[in-house]
């Protein structure tokens, strides 16, 4: 590797461990998810609010953790307070109905959310409307309890909310306003005419129902924030202490119980780290190594031609035992080879027709293919040859080659 291509791998090394460092020591985010959850100690979480009436209540707190259908259905004859609080509570039309039954019985039905299925909204003849801040007003709200000892004279702020959920108007007699709200000016006054009711109490039929559009006043933040616990005790105080009241569970946003694995990884900075750091090397890994590549091609040496060295091996033998008539004899043996192989004649006859063809189609002359094979002719009569004749022998074939190739 080149010293430019090293430089530019220090850089990003560098860098990578320059953001790791600065997103290790980052103060860690606040989570603002609508939780309701008993456990959860964020801002919207319940454990405060759990643990107060926990010591309010004593023995009289039961956790319930199915849904009100199952429960009710178990346990015919309990009494006492149902206490339901989240951002969104919809039970269905059978479970609204036991419910219902339940509450008529002479129980309590406590629910703070802000959102209310219709057909709860068409039981209790109210309906519900939004209250915006508005461009002009700051992002805040004044709530209020109505009764004189439970109120407070600047009232309870929360500036987390664009808007607020009320109860719009009542089609019955029955209905108890509990507590209101407003939106308050950028000097922080009230606007009269805004003011709305969004706590109320209801009979129904031996027993109540308690309604909130404001359910946060029931969550860590809004409790533990200024003086907002007597708020949030103030509207506890309309639950009867007497008999038992039991915290769902069930309708809950967030989740009480995390089955996933990668919660663990991700909910723990330094596993969520190793977590993201494992995933980065798998991309640069497939990446770099996910190519498809030529596999190595190994080098065959082809086989050697071994012919020639064995001719002279042979030959080398011949001459060395003085064989020249043996030589002779092989030399022409191949010759006449050739001559048949090459130009398709046959060599037992070697009459004029013979040399005539001969000559014809090896680009000779007549007098020359002649000469050739009347030395063949001697050669073969001879039975000792010198060396001189066997190189004569060897020159004229290979002449004889070389010009019928038309070199």
């Amino acid at each position: 590797m080149d010293k430019k291509g090293l430089k530019y791998i220090i850089i990003a090394v560098a860098t990578v461990a320059l953001l790791m460092v600065m997103q290790y020591n980052r103060p860690k985010e606040i989570n603002w998810t609508n939780s309701y959850v008993a456990k959860h100690k964020i801002p919207y979480g319940t454990f405060v609010l759990n643990d107060v009436m926990q010591n309010l209540f004593k023995d009289k707190i039961q956790q319930v953790n199915i849904p009100p259908f199952e429960f009710l259905k178990e346990n015919e004859d309990i009494s006492g307070t149902y206490f339901f609080v989240n951002n969104n509570v919809s039970f269905g039309d059978t479970e609204l109905a036991s419910l219902l039954d339940w509450v008529d019985k002479g129980n309590t039905l406590f629910i703070a959310s802000e959102n209310y299925e219709e057909q709860l909204l068409d039981t209790l003849k109210i309906n519900t409307a939004s209250l915006f801040s508005g461009l002009d007003n700051i992002r805040s709200h004044k709530h209020r309890l109505v009764n004189p000892q439970l109120a407070s004279k600047d009232g309870y702020f929360f500036n987390k909310e664009d808007y607020v959920t009320y109860f719009q108007e009542f089609k019955t007699d029955a209905m108890t306003i509990l507590g209101t709200v407003t939106n308050i000016n950028n000097d922080n006054t009230d606007i009269k005419k805004e003011q709305v009711n969004n706590v109320v109490k209801t009979s129904f039929g031996k027993g109540e129902i308690i309604l909130s559009t404001f359910p946060k006043a029931f969550t860590n933040y809004f409790i533990l924030k200024d003086n907002n616990k007597q708020y949030t005790a103030g509207i506890l105080s309309y639950l009867d202490d007497s008999r038992a009241i039991y915290m769902d569970n069930h309708y809950k946003s967030g989740k009480s119980v995390y089955t996933s694995p990668m919660y663990v990884f991700l909910n723990t900075k330094e596993f969520k780290w190793a977590y993201y750091l494992t995933l980065i090397g798998v991309v640069i890994y497939v990446f770099f190594e996910g190519k498809r590549k030529q596999r190595a091609i190994p080098v065959i040496n082809p086989l050697k031609n071994q012919t020639l060295a064995f001719t002279r091996t042979i030959a080398d033998m011949y001459f060395e035992k003085g064989e020249r008539k043996q030589i002779t004899e092989h030399k022409i043996a191949h010759f006449l080879e050739f001559v048949r192989s090459r130009f398709y004649m046959s060599t037992l006859n070697r009459d004029d027709a013979f040399y005539t063809n001969l000559a014809m189609r090896s680009n000779h002359s007549k007098e020359e293919t002649k000469a050739l094979f009347s030395l063949i002719e001697q050669l073969e009569a001879k039975d000792n040859l010198t060396d001189i004749e066997l190189q004569k022998l060897n020159s004229a074939i290979e002449n004889f080659k070389k010009k019928s190739h038309g070199k």
